[in-house]
């Protein structure tokens, strides 16, 4: 082929522009890598703060004594890590069944209809409200209503931010059946109930499971609802409505503290509050992986 015909040159400008494409491609693959990199930066940061402070403070005693008054040494975060622990359950305890039961009847019984649209609209606010809000809400109807902060009050405040999570999570879960399993299960005689929950539910529990979980890795490290409703108690909790420590109000209280041995407890405080997120997310994460159906 002559070098100098037509037909060379158009060759030549297609194999210009496919080269100029891949340096394109390339360069633009290494921004995104940079800008990955950039992301990860403060997240870095933030792990090494708080994992290289909370190490040096760690001890067994932090889980077997109560924090230590202003200007005394030791002390641990038992009080604490009892009271994360119950208002978490309290509020799963409120939030899952709520949540699971509006899944349900919006995928299953209202696909569609008005209440369907205003279901997933009041979803998607009450996700994107912020947390002092909820705190705000569970101290107008149970704390001015009782008298008194609670762990209960703390529950029910942690549920309203737990439950957008949960009721997006198990309407995923319903979607991914088949409606030919819905339709079979008609087939040879089961009622809706019957089909929804004991084909259809026991299907979606994956998604279920993981929202659950990733609802209480949120709930676990609030803060503002707390301190509305728990407020804090510088000794074990003594019943479900009395005012009770969580390790969020104790760092927020520990780390504007003058005291250094009350800010290294708050460095532990945190630290445990990481490990338990990482650990949620862990096991959420393999629950997803579980096959639906």
């Amino acid at each position: 082929m002559n070098p100098l015909s037509p037909q060379s040159d158009s060759l030549g400008s297609e194999f210009a522009v496919s080269a100029n494409r891949k340096i394109f491609g390339k360069v633009m693959t290494g921004l995104v890598f940079a800008c990955v990199a950039i992301s990860l930066i403060p997240l870095a940061s933030i792990l090494f703060m708080v994992i290289t402070n909370g190490i040096a403070g760690f001890s067994p005693a932090v889980f077997t004594e109560l924090p230590p008054a202003a200007g005394m040494q030791g002390g641990g975060l038992r009080n604490a890590i009892v009271g994360t622990l119950i208002t978490c359950l309290i509020g799963a305890i409120i939030s899952v069944p709520f949540g699971v039961l509006t899944a349900i009847y919006t995928i299953e019984f209202s696909q569609g209809n008005w209440i369907f649209q205003l279901v997933r609209f009041c979803t998607n606010v009450l996700s994107g409200v912020p947390s002092i809000i909820a705190g705000l809400f569970a101290y107008g109807i149970v704390v001015l209503m009782t008298g008194s902060f609670s762990a209960v009050a703390g529950g029910v405040a942690l549920s309203v931010l737990m439950l957008p999570t949960i009721v997006r999570t198990a309407e995923e879960g319903l979607k991914s059946v088949p409606r030919t399993t819905r339709m079979a299960a008609v087939g040879i005689g089961a009622t809706n109930f019957q089909s929804v929950t004991q084909i259809v539910l026991p299907a979606a529990m994956p998604f279920i499971a993981t929202g659950v979980t990733l609802s209480i890795a949120r709930a676990a490290g609030e803060t503002a609802p707390l301190l509305f409703t728990c407020l804090f108690n510088q000794y074990d909790i003594k019943g479900l409505w009395q005012p009770t420590a969580t390790l969020s109000v104790l760092i927020y209280n520990f780390a504007i503290s003058p005291y250094k041995n009350q800010q290294q407890l708050a460095w532990v405080a945190a630290l445990m509050i990481l490990v338990l997120i990482l650990g949620i997310s862990i096991v959420a994460r393999i629950i997803s992986r579980r096959k639906v159906y």
